[in-house]
């Protein structure tokens, strides 16, 4: 309980201290009431994805596809809107992104090679799919659908999806088996626990939870871009950060409860850094280096620990 409390005290510490600094350098830019409302709509989004990543991560897999699944699944979503309204928006990109977390899951199975290679090859064929539904286009949501990347809509929204998230990993059989594979998976298997079944589920958990991030993505942005050349790599790597900061303190914080504050801190961290005028490339590599750091702790603390593919 004193541990708890601790990693509790350091986690709300360090959004304090984020906030401080910024908010001392730039006081009239950063830190208002509505700038902070702004950017908890906007960590929502980050959040969702890196609970679905933490099913994976946490058994010591990778799926660097999350940001190729984002834009398909909301790419498809915005299309069948046109004709189904509210239920093929929001149907569209669950599916696709559940159908997308399928296809990891078994393809890499399938194939046995590393999570990282295999979902890097994946997120290229999903790049692919997207350009070509969109035919060299990009696709504007309709306004009357946009309701929903609005509070209090997006708000309710990401609140379902942590209590799912939370529910799942700490009541149910596939959040127990997950953590017992990701613990140490030799032994979870002589317990009688199919390994390949849960690492199947972690990946589809994935995309589900994906799926939903593209939904608020697209009602937010209102309009979606396919890309190639693996250019959607870059939306990965703000759910990675706070999912390993969720793995970080998840011995005594839940893990949901923890990637949302530490996806909050990213967030003030990148507007700061905007605040203080600082240009696109300078704000990369800071963002760079933070999840340089973060794996690095994480790598210290799992020193030793390798995937294993069956």
């Amino acid at each position: 309980m004193k541990n708890k409390v601790k990693s509790l005290v350091l986690l709300l510490g360090l959004l304090v201290v984020t906030y401080l600094v910024f908010f001392i350098l730039q006081p009239t830019r950063f830190g208002s009431a509505e700038s902070l409302f702004i950017l908890l709509q906007q960590c929502l989004l980050p959040s969702i994805a890196a609970c679905g990543f933490y099913f994976v991560l946490t058994m010591g897999l990778f799926d660097f596809s999350i940001g190729a699944n984002i834009i398909l699944s909301a790419l498809v979503a915005c299309m069948l809107s046109v004709q189904f309204g509210f239920v093929g928006l929001v149907v569209g990109a669950v599916l696709v992104g559940t159908l997308v977390g399928v296809a990891n899951g078994f393809l890499y199975l399938k194939f046995k090679i590393p999570s990282i290679i295999a979902t890097v090859g994946l997120m290229i064929i999903y790049e692919c799919i997207a350009s070509y539904l969109a035919g060299g286009n990009s696709y504007v949501l309709a306004e009357e659908y946009r309701i929903l990347g609005q509070a209090p809509w997006n708000i309710i929204i990401a609140v379902i999806a942590f209590a799912i998230a939370m529910f799942i990993i700490k009541f149910t059989r596939t959040g127990i088996y997950i953590k017992a594979i990701g613990k140490n998976e030799p032994m979870a298997q002589n317990m009688g626990v199919n390994v390949s079944k849960y690492k199947v589920i972690g990946f589809i958990l994935c995309g589900l939870f994906t799926g939903i991030t593209a939904l608020l993505t697209i009602c937010y942005s209102s309009t979606v871009i396919p890309v190639q050349g693996m250019s959607s790599m870059a939306r990965n790597f703000t759910p990675i950060m706070g999912c390993f900061i969720g793995l970080a303190f998840k011995k005594y914080v839940n893990p949901v409860i923890s990637i949302i504050i530490g996806e909050f801190i990213i967030a003030m961290i990148i507007s700061g850094i905007m605040t203080n005028g600082l240009d696109s490339t300078l704000q990369n590599t800071i963002i760079g280096v933070i999840l340089l750091v973060i794996v690095a702790a994480m790598g210290i603390k799992n020193k030793g620990k390798a995937e294993v593919v069956k």
